[in-house]
């Protein structure tokens, strides 16, 4: 059977337990942030004052520990409600919280009755950026939730994927959100991924080792404000522009979601399905104010 998030060959009856979303900060005193090195997928937002958070999602291999986590934001409801499994979150405005358990998906939120064994502050890290959780024991009491359906299509192997034989080689892929935030991503040849960089310094999960990933995919979203004026949200039941690079090399192509509970569909510009190579993958959410430049190798 595949992993349904990572695209991986496994024994079949293996990682039948749901996947774990959470809404992880992004701020720089939230840095390094635990247990993002070990997500299956990882979409990154643009949220108030030119500042991204994290929706992350484990479901191949669960950390016993996650976090910081914050609160939750209007696209996370279209973003999450093909995965179902559980969210783990601090709160957030009554209206997108309102949005959030409206979804498919189970709602684990700090402060309440049923995470006061699984959610905590840790010492050493300053609030709001302090709260964590306990994400393997949290998945362990939600059993009963079903594992998450299959987003993307998966090649055999990364020889096979759709950037590798259709792309151009790729030496990185530059991504801006706002004078803020302008994360990049370089190629490495020697592990085969592509290494995250933020504000131009390499992005260290809470191990010193810098971020990665197998497929990196960017969608060129609108931004609007039909909540709060001064919180944008991705349009995300919608189409776009994309990206998508595995290998060191990158295709261009479209995006489209039919509906709040649809998995993004992603093609190339000749309106085939591509197909990413097993691993993880991260998602950036690029809003139309922003820019993505991706640098040819030499």
């Amino acid at each position: 059977m595949l992993l349904p998030l990572r695209g991986s060959i496994v024994a079949s009856g293996t990682a039948q337990n749901p996947s774990l979303a959470a809404k992880i900060d992004n701020h720089e005193e939230a840095r390094p942030q635990i247990g993002l090195e070990r997500t299956d997928i990882v979409f990154e937002e643009l949220v108030e004052g030119g500042l991204t958070r994290y929706v992350a999602i484990w479901q191949s291999d669960i950390p016993d520990l996650i976090g910081p986590v914050r609160s939750i934001r209007p696209m996370d409801p279209d973003i999450l409600s093909p995965f179902g499994g559980i969210v783990a979150y601090s709160g957030g405005q009554q209206q997108f919280v309102d949005m959030m358990k409206a979804t498919p998906v189970y709602n684990a939120i700090h402060g309440q009755s049923d995470t006061d064994s699984t959610f905590y502050r840790m010492d050493g890290r300053t609030s709001p950026h302090d709260v964590v959780v306990k994400a393997s024991e949290l998945v362990s009491q939600h059993l009963d939730l079903a594992p998450p359906q299959q987003q993307f299509a998966y090649s055999f192997d990364t020889a096979t994927s759709t950037a590798v034989v259709e792309g151009t080689p790729t030496a990185s892929v530059q991504i801006v959100y706002s004078d803020a935030r302008y994360p990049g991503w370089a190629w490495d040849a020697a592990s085969g991924t592509f290494l995250r960089s933020q504000e131009g310094s390499p992005d260290l999960d809470s191990n010193g080792a810098q971020l990665s990933a197998v497929n990196l995919l960017t969608l060129r979203v609108n931004e609007v404000y039909n909540y709060d004026a001064e919180v944008p949200q991705a349009v995300l039941v919608a189409s776009g522009e994309a990206t998508i690079s595995t290998g060191g090399k990158t295709v261009h192509g479209t995006w489209s979601k039919d509906s709040a509970t649809s998995p993004i569909r992603v093609v190339d510009d000749l309106g085939a399905t591509v197909r990413l190579a097993p691993g993880n993958t991260w998602v950036q959410l690029v809003p139309d104010s922003g820019s993505v430049t991706v640098v040819p190798a030499a």
